[in-house]
């Protein structure tokens, strides 16, 4: 089983259906916690650290292999939690991050909250360190976007981050930094790669699912 930490219940669609194409036959247990994102954005991240850490120990003791956080403001919190509790747990961007650390220098990052900016861009410095590469990382916050999701306007929430994305100039790749960016690049057609997190992320996780429970073999490989 494969444990989700969420920050918004529109997730939990999402990663159910991404389940389906990439590991069919992985039990998902989704929890769905808005209020760490509410209290992380007022009080930074480190405040909801004990938070995360009962949900992930509790997540452990009821059977989970493996956990994915799909919130990037948390997502440091997370690991860190599963690095103490023996449990693997990974944030949802760290894939997407290596992927564009190696895709070029110059990295543009939209984000729609302002908490999301610090911990995304010490996640790509994490990443080029990892790969001995320099970069350069230019982050933008897409005005009015988040006030459009919490309306519910999540057409408008995904137009605006979609037109924040097509004014990006001199960038080698363009950065979605949270999960519910990610349908914002279907349809774009830019001259540079525009990377989202969830489905590399949940690949990723689903992998580490698998290699701690010998008994599943759902994960797909091509």
């Amino acid at each position: 089983m494969l444990t989700l930490l969420h920050t918004s219940p529109l997730h939990v669609p999402v990663f159910d259906a991404l389940r389906d194409e990439e590991a069919p036959g992985l039990a998902l247990h989704h929890l769905v916690r808005p209020e760490l994102l509410d209290r992380a954005r007022a009080q930074g991240p480190g405040s909801v650290a004990e938070d995360v850490a009962a949900e992930l120990g509790e997540a452990a003791r009821d059977g989970a292999r493996a956990a994915l956080c799909t919130c990037s403001t948390i997502g440091s919190v997370a690991e860190a939690a599963g690095a103490a509790l023996g449990l693997p747990v990974l944030r949802v961007d760290r894939p997407m991050a290596a992927a564009a650390v190696a895709t070029g220098p110059r990295i543009a990052v939209l984000v729609a909250v302002e908490s999301t900016r610090v911990p995304t861009e010490e996640l790509l410095a994490q990443e080029a360190d990892r790969a001995g590469r320099e970069i350069e990382v230019r982050t933008v916050l897409v005005a009015g976007a988040w006030e459009r999701f919490e309306a519910g306007d999540h057409d408008g929430y995904l137009a605006a981050v979609a037109a924040a994305a097509r004014e990006i100039r001199d960038a080698d790749v363009i950065v979605l930094a949270q999960a519910s960016m990610a349908p914002a690049a279907d349809g774009l057609d830019l001259d540079v790669p525009v990377l989202a997190g969830p489905r590399t992320g949940l690949r990723a996780a689903a992998q580490s699912a698998a290699a701690s429970d010998a008994s599943f073999s759902g994960l797909r490989t091509t």
